[in-house]
């Protein structure tokens, strides 16, 4: 009997892990499928939430958890490779986008031609057949300038011109295409943010504006050796004017800039500064230069010093143990005539 009574209790302690699927509320929650959203609208209770928090806060998530699930296992289900899955239906709750609607692209010049008149796009086929090389080339890519380059590998010189480079007119040709297209892109952007271009082109913020090419051109004109004064004026030309420009013409008499009382007070302070925190300047190599001077100097003093007193002693018939800085003559020694000399003879 207490075997069956331990089996039994430890059977009810684990069935006490496992709460039941069954959840009561006093308000029921609203459940969203088709977002797998729950709305509590239930209070919480302070009392239960005081004392464990976080073990409170679980215990309702696992309830709403429980309530969605339940929902779910009500839907219709399939079986789809060996998984059973639950078709959801659209959501009901409307929720707030994060960002905006997308904005329809805007057409491009052709496009909006094209529709006015009507003009319907072709699909291009990915692959043509070629005659010249006898096989299928592609209409666009990469793939096609070698094609082209294999098929044009000699070209025509007219002959009034022999010496003309027909490849290069043909790659300068290429690079022209590509820049008006470009130059096209650029233009239905701009159009499309609403930015006012000229009909020569797209102008980008490193061209210059009418007036700086007129203080250029006066400034070009002014940079002479006689200053402009025999340089012709155009037709309808326009003379500089505006902040700074005559400071840029050469020959003209700058203004005096307006000086205050709070700017003058500064420059003389900045100068009375730089006067009485001038520090002497100290040129390390010119020092040591000079003391090498100083000291081959003293030992040339010490040298003819020392060349004296040696002649002077030999004068007094006492053998000079000075340094002479004459060159020491030779033959003043005796010859031993019984011993042989080795080597050549010096004369």
């Amino acid at each position: 009997m207490d075997i069956v009574k331990e089996v039994l209790e430890k059977q009810q302690k684990d069935l006490q892990k496992y709460k039941p699927i069954t959840v009561e509320k006093p308000l029921e929650p609203t459940v969203d499928i088709g977002h797998l959203l729950v709305s509590d609208p239930n209070y919480f209770d302070e009392e239960q939430l005081k004392a464990d928090r976080e073990q409170y806060v679980l215990d309702v998530t696992r309830d709403n958890v429980q309530l969605l699930i339940n929902s779910v296992w009500e839907l219709p289900t399939e079986r789809v490779e060996e998984s059973i899955v639950a078709k959801l239906p659209g959501p009901r709750t409307v929720l707030p986008r994060a960002r905006k609607l997308p904005v329809p692209k805007p057409l491009t010049k052709w496009q909006e031609f094209a529709q006015a008149k009507g003009i319907k796009k072709r699909t291009r086929d990915k692959k043509v057949y070629d005659e010249v090389l006898e096989k299928w080339v592609p209409t666009y890519g990469y793939q096609r300038f070698k094609a082209e380059k294999e098929r044009d590998w000699v070209l025509d010189v007219p002959q009034n011109d022999p010496y003309r480079d027909m490849f290069k007119e043909k790659r300068d040709l290429r690079i022209e295409r590509v820049a008006k297209n470009e130059v096209a892109r650029m233009k239905n952007i701009a159009r499309a943010k609403k930015i006012a271009t000229p009909r020569t082109g797209f102008v980008g913020p490193d061209s210059a504006s009418a007036k700086q090419l007129i203080t250029a051109s006066n400034v070009v004109k002014a940079s002479t050796a006689s200053v402009g004064v025999f340089q012709e004026s155009l037709p309808n030309e326009k003379q500089a004017r505006g902040i700074g420009v005559k400071e840029l013409i050469p020959g003209e008499k700058r203004k005096k800039k307006a000086s205050t009382l709070t700017g003058e007070k500064r420059r003389n302070i900045e100068i009375v500064n730089k006067v009485l925190n001038k520090k002497p300047k100290i040129d390390i190599e010119r020092a040591i230069s000079l003391q090498k001077a100083e000291a081959r100097a003293a030992r040339e003093a010490a040298d003819d010093d020392g060349g004296d007193d040696g002649e002077r002693r030999k004068k007094g018939g006492k053998k000079s143990k000075g340094f002479s800085r004459k060159k020491p003559k030779g033959g003043q020694g005796k010859r031993n005539h019984s011993k042989r000399s080795v080597g050549r003879k010096r004369r």
